[in-house]
């Protein structure tokens, strides 16, 4: 992952690097005030030759979807096959400070996906919903190279609704192997095939120190645990020695995620990265 906290003339750069050593993907963030996602994809992208970008999420009251589609789709056109789309509910706070919060985000989440997806496959769209209006909607280049739409969503109800509408779910950092059977048994009970992915962020420090990494650590585990409503021993991190951490990725590889995405806390995060990739035997 590239941090939202990091400056986005840092990104090019950080992609190339990214992509030397050896990763699959590198993922971008929206947060609201932060970088933008689709715009930060298109720098990823442009920067490098191979790795695929992930979109990690594009919070659906703030675009149209037809306006989302239309972005989505010019960038696989010209970056086939290296694009995913992820969708989410977006942080309720910085949806009522714009002026955007959906009287029901489900619906709007579910309307958002299912009309990017059609869209993005070329189709027309007509659709009077609870939250989307879209009157005969079609996109003239839509892409040869489908990306993936994935829901970033955590509740159960949007992960049933993620397992019905789109092609992946993206879980939030914090989640290690004991929740993504529940997440997997979640998804399924919305439908979700064999096919349907699941990618899981995860908070993620190196070092030999162990006292340095707890310490790394501390401010954002703290958070997110008061995020997630749960302890913060129990917010899971690939974290410690890069032994340790990458036995961390494998755990989760293990229980069912089909990607990790690695957010790297605290010093030289590419020194981290390629430690842990080279104790992963890439």
């Amino acid at each position: 992952m590239y941090d939202r906290d990091w400056a986005p003339d840092g990104l090019p750069g950080f992609a190339r690097e990214a992509e030397a050593l050896g990763v699959d993907d590198l993922w971008v963030v929206e947060d609201l005030g932060w970088n933008g996602g689709v715009s930060a994809a298109a720098v990823a992208l442009g920067a490098t030759e191979r790795i695929r970008v992930g979109i990690g999420i594009a919070p659906a009251p703030l675009r149209s979807p037809a306006l989302l589609a239309m972005e989505l789709a010019t960038l696989a056109r010209v970056f086939p096959g290296r694009l995913v789309a992820g969708i989410g509910h977006g942080v309720r706070g910085w949806m009522e400070s714009v002026g955007v919060a959906p009287r029901s985000p489900l619906a709007l989440l579910e309307e958002t996906i299912t009309s990017v997806r059609a869209l993005l496959r070329g189709g027309r769209v007509e659709l009077d919903g609870r939250e989307v209006r879209l009157d005969g909607i079609a996109l003239v280049h839509p892409p040869a190279q489908v990306p993936p739409v994935v829901a970033g969503v955590v509740r159960p109800r949007s992960l049933e609704l993620a397992g019905r509408v789109a092609d992946g779910v993206l879980i939030a950092e914090g989640h290690g192997p004991g929740d993504l059977e529940n997440t997997r048994a979640l998804t399924a009970k919305g439908g979700a095939g064999p096919d349907h992915t699941l990618t899981v962020l995860s908070f993620t420090c190196v070092g030999d120190d162990a006292d340095d990494v707890a310490r790394t650590l501390h401010p954002h585990t703290e958070g997110h645990g008061a995020w997630l409503g749960r302890p913060q021993k129990e917010v899971f991190t690939v974290s410690g020695t890069p032994a340790q951490a990458a036995a961390d990725v494998r755990a989760l590889h293990a229980s069912g995620a089909d990607t990790v995405v690695l957010r790297i806390v605290g010093p030289e995060p590419l020194e981290q990265l390629a430690t842990l990739l080279t104790s992963l035997g890439r």
